[in-house]
């Protein structure tokens, strides 16, 4: 009799952890973060205090400021601020999902003739903080290569094809935002030819140019997509704007089966553009009502 309501007892225990991981495995299909430089906290302790206080699952990480510089104004070279900022994040359970190269956005990958150094500097410092995205984008890189013809065209992808050995040799993924529509990104990626690249999808690049965030997504694919920069142009808030459907996003996004981060970048309320926990927080809110609620969003 004491045998079997041990191994009842132990029955029941294993059916709550199912039950648990169940329940975890949903809520964790989507996470939700926010990008430190734009919410003032590039490189800054606090940034993580600050993901907490806004209701964020994780923050994605900057690699500090480039400019004319040789390389990233990087603290995380540094011993003492790596095991600062990494127990920090544990110690108020924040992830790190992505370290970005804001600096691209103004730099050239083209032109840089150190751009390896570049890439495995952030690929060390997504070691420190447990992340596997890097966020480069290209907007610094000019518009010539967007005709996919000719000589910058082909420099950007050749370079685009080693930085995606080095992350996949490293189990890490390079996520590019191109700026240019699914088609045009789904044909660079094929001709990038590395499984350590994908695409940063951006629904404000989609909404700016048009086109239908749902069907863009569509294009793209499942497999394509590493994260989603979850934030339009600054105007208002994500819950108040009627340029975007966010529910028929996150329908589409479950129906193609995706899972992983949603980033806020913008959507400020330009009434209210310097109030950093006001924007961030009721974005990421308004993010975990529509994604990581239990209920039926079809």
């Amino acid at each position: 009799m004491k045998f079997k309501a041990t191994t009842l007892h132990m029955m029941i225990c294993v059916a709550f952890m199912i039950m648990t991981n169940v329940t975890t495995a949903f809520a964790q299909k989507y996470r939700v973060a926010a990008c430190d430089w734009m919410m003032l906290k590039r490189q800054k302790l606090g940034e993580f205090q600050l993901a907490k206080t806004i209701g964020a699952d994780g923050i994605e990480m900057d690699m500090g400021p480039l400019g004319k510089r040789p390389q990233f104004d990087n603290k995380l070279r540094d011993r003492h601020f790596q095991q600062l900022f990494r127990h920090t994040a544990d110690s108020l359970g924040i992830e790190v999902p992505s370290v970005a190269m804001s600096g691209f956005f103004a730099q050239s990958l083209i032109t840089r003739d150190n751009w390896r150094d570049l890439v495995a500097d952030c690929l060390k410092t997504m070691d420190v903080m447990g992340a596997k995205v890097a966020f480069l984008p290209l907007g610094g890189t000019g518009r010539e290569w967007q005709t996919m013809t000719g000589e910058p065209y082909n420099t950007l992808v050749a370079r685009l094809h080693e930085a995606g050995e080095m992350a996949r040799r490293e189990g890490k993924t390079i996520a590019l935002r191109t700026g240019m529509d699914a088609r045009h990104t789904k044909r660079m990626l094929a001709d990038v030819d590395s499984k350590g690249v994908k695409a940063y999808f951006n629904l404000q690049d989609a909404v700016d140019q048009g086109l239908d965030p749902s069907t863009e997504l569509r294009i793209l694919g499942r497999r394509r997509i590493a994260q989603i920069h979850a934030s339009l142009t600054d105007s208002v808030t994500l819950d108040r704007d009627t340029r975007i459907d966010m529910p028929a996003v996150k329908r589409t996004l479950d129906r193609m089966g995706w899972s992983g981060w949603l980033v806020v970048e913008r959507s400020r309320d330009v009434s209210r553009v310097r109030d950093v926990k006001y924007n961030f927080s009721t974005n990421v809110a308004y993010l975990k009502r529509l994604f990581q609620e239990k209920r039926d969003n079809k």
